[in-house]
């Protein structure tokens, strides 16, 4: 049996008073998104690099309790900025907050400034990376001992396309692999991602699918979709006060692709 299609709404705590995130992410769930998603980052990554900017996981356990139904996560966390039994830690506590609802997105890290200003030390990308492979399972060993443990076996999102390692550790790790790209550059990394999911004896079906897609193109789902595609997540703009209308027609997309 295929996956369902879901669509989720990617909201970066940029450029907005915290009262509009918040009512953009109550407004998300009542139009039926299945996932709200913010970032890990301390600076905006596009506009005024000195703008108003919030932190991910203080506000993802606000999140937890402003809603009822949705799934939800950062989109990802940077593994350089907590230690990874903390981080499952933290991920436990908002799953629990949340009934069980937390998507626990991770990726290796990349933006300088964040490492610069905050007092972490930015390395290289290979460091970076071989930090997020020894992180892995020190998350999931953790998220183990726990008590009281998570309410439910919650879903590890690794985000990134580097196709030795980031898809290498997906296929050995996680639940959710979230890239970006055009559809044949989904297709290529998805195949990839199936060739590792052989090496390490996995069934490439077991992990989700997931991408970034821009709201105002809502025919490029059935490609998204023919390209591995499943979970596809709209990016919005605080700026604008999170303009969600476009994510009307990509639901009814979703709603009728999934009924056939």
């Amino acid at each position: 049996m295929s996956r369902p299609i879901r669509i989720g709404a990617a909201l970066p705590p940029q450029h907005a008073e915290y009262d509009v995130i918040r009512r953009a992410v109550a407004r998300a769930e009542e139009m039926g998104v299945d996932a709200v998603f913010n970032w890990d980052h301390f600076f905006p990554l596009s506009g005024d690099p000195d703008g108003s900017h919030f932190e991910c996981w203080t506000m993802l356990g606000g999140w937890a309790e402003v809603t009822e139904r949705v799934e939800f996560g950062p989109l990802v966390a940077c593994n350089s900025y907590r230690n990874p039994d903390l981080l499952a830690d933290m991920a436990r506590t908002v799953d629990h907050a949340s009934d069980g609802r937390l998507i626990l997105g991770i990726g290796a890290g990349w933006f300088q400034r964040d490492y610069t200003e905050y007092g972490y030390d930015f390395g290289t990308a290979g460091s970076r990376l071989a930090d997020l492979k020894d992180a892995l399972p020190r998350i999931k060993s953790r998220l183990r001992k726990l008590n009281p443990p998570p309410t439910r076996d919650i879903p590890i999102m690794i985000g990134g396309g580097g196709e030795k390692k980031t898809l290498r550790y997906t296929a050995e790790h996680a639940d959710i692999w979230h890239g970006f790209g055009d559809t044949e550059v989904i297709r290529h990394k998805n195949g990839v991602l199936d060739e590792h999911c052989a090496d390490v004896g996995r069934d490439p079906a077991e992990i989700e699918r997931s991408v970034g897609a821009e709201p105002a193109s809502p025919e490029l789902g059935d490609a998204l979709v023919e390209a591995g595609s499943t979970f596809i997540t709209l990016g919005f703009d605080g700026a604008d006060g999170f303009d969600l209308a476009p994510m009307a027609e990509w639901l009814a997309w979703r709603d009728e692709r999934n009924a056939s």
